[in-house]
């Protein structure tokens, strides 16, 4: 059967909840595969809303199968919190239906800690969500971090955290900051290590069974792929790969299982938090983009930059993570604007190109190069079919494909679940 990763094609942010909820309809499975609660899915199902971070879409449909894989790093405590957010919202969540890898990394609050000491410390701060996020990985990739298997046995919890302990007490000290103590660490880990446990599983194995059996998997990616840690723009990206790629590596199956790459796109550009941002619109324009999009983050409420939408950056994550279609988001925000502009190519010192150099540098010396497309003043928003929308909403789109060098698989016109055309499943054989 076929298996679909999605993953963002921007900086994130670009209605990924609402899709992968309308494509776990049609999977057995869903998998989160990197980040943390950093990232944040709002679904609008039947007029309620719900706000999700670390918790895979598939959550809230109880026939469904969740699992955080061990590409996440996982801080228990705001897990559990979410879980009993959507509990109190109806939605029932135990190990039946969500399984959580035993090698995922645990986020402690020690990792929100330096985060924040290190946001704080810097007249150039990288506008992290100050969760710990990053400090996770950092511990992760060094071999000295706490997972969730070291939480079965209390002599193991107390051997890593003494262990971790010897790099950030030295750390902090070198920052003037208390050191951690270690008895009350390990008397936390303990405590929430029973609540914890139940939902522990050797996810690949899981995960093979189910490919053996003809399930289908839904892959779900966070944030995007422009914050990935190796190709987006550095340094101002998240601590893990976000490519799709990484649905093999960070849930435990080979690249063949990944069967249908879809990339979540904005009709526009929106970022959070600094670094470059070529097509970004400071004028009344960026302000109605952001108005009109509600373009305010899950998880921080922080507002986010608005701009045309960069065809450049989109075509260069469309072959980075081969990216079979696109899902087209908030068509319905450029609703009434009587010119729209797309970004075709960059100049650089004089020098015209069609991609992102990765020097921070030249990056900063970036400027668009626009093409002018008609807009429209019928109202996409709602619309279910090709026929309900204008005819220069059409040829908007049909441009986008051409430029990005992808087809549109889906168009999504408003935040409702069934407000989706479909041009293509991919979940067809």
């Amino acid at each position: 059967m076929a298996n679909v990763v999605v993953v963002g094609a921007q900086w994130g942010d670009e209605g990924k909840g609402k899709i992968v909820d309308w494509l776990s309809s049609r999977a057995d499975i869903v998998v989160r595969f990197q980040g943390g609660h950093n990232a944040g899915h709002t679904l609008v199902i039947g007029g309620k809303t719900f706000k999700l971070s670390l918790l895979p879409s598939g959550v809230v449909r109880p026939d469904k199968l969740s699992i955080i894989g061990n590409g996440v790093v996982v801080d228990p405590w705001a897990l559990f919190a979410e879980i009993d957010a959507i509990a109190a919202q109806g939605i029932p969540v135990s190990p039946a239906n969500l399984r959580i890898s035993e090698s995922a990394v645990l986020i402690l609050p020690l990792h929100r800690d330096l985060d924040t000491f290190r946001e704080d410390s810097t007249n150039q701060p990288l506008g992290t969500t100050r969760r710990g996020i990053g400090p996770a990985y950092e511990d992760k990739v060094a071999r000295r971090a706490v997972r969730v298997c070291d939480l079965a046995d209390p002599d193991q919890i107390t051997a890593q955290v003494h262990k971790l302990l010897l790099h950030h007490n030295a750390l902090r000290k070198g920052m003037d900051r208390p050191p951690v103590d270690a008895d009350e660490l390990i008397r936390s880990l303990k405590a929430i290590a029973p609540k914890l446990m139940p939902y522990a599983d050797p996810v690949w194995r899981r995960l093979d069974i189910a490919r053996r059996a003809g399930k289908r998997i839904l892959f779900e990616g966070a944030q995007g792929a422009l914050l990935d840690v190796d190709h987006g723009t550095y340094p101002f990206v998240t601590s893990s790969n976000t490519a799709a790629g990484q649905a093999a590596v960070g849930s435990g199956v080979g690249p063949g299982a990944l069967s249908y790459v879809l990339g979540i796109t904005k009709a526009y550009t929106t970022r959070v938090g600094g670094g470059p941002f070529p097509t970004e619109l400071s004028d009344e324009v960026g302000m109605a983009l952001g108005e009109r999009g509600k373009e305010f983050g899950t998880v921080t409420g922080r507002r986010r930059r608005c701009g045309w939408f960069d065809a450049v950056l989109v075509r260069q994550t469309v072959k980075v993570s081969g990216i079979d279609g696109i899902a087209l988001t908030k068509l319905d925000v450029l609703d009434g604007m009587k010119e729209l502009k797309v970004c075709t190519r960059y100049r650089v010192d004089g020098q015209d190109t069609d991609y992102l150099p990765a020097s921070s540098a030249l990056q900063k010396r970036v400027t668009p190069v626009y093409e002018t497309l008609e807009g429209w003043t019928d109202s996409t928003r709602g619309a279910r079919s090709w026929a309900d929308l204008p005819a220069a909403a059409v040829k908007y789109v049909r441009r986008i494909e051409e430029l990005i060098e992808a087809p549109v698989a889906l168009l999504s016109t408003s935040p409702e679940r069934d407000d989706t055309i479909l041009m293509k499943d991919p979940f067809a054989d």
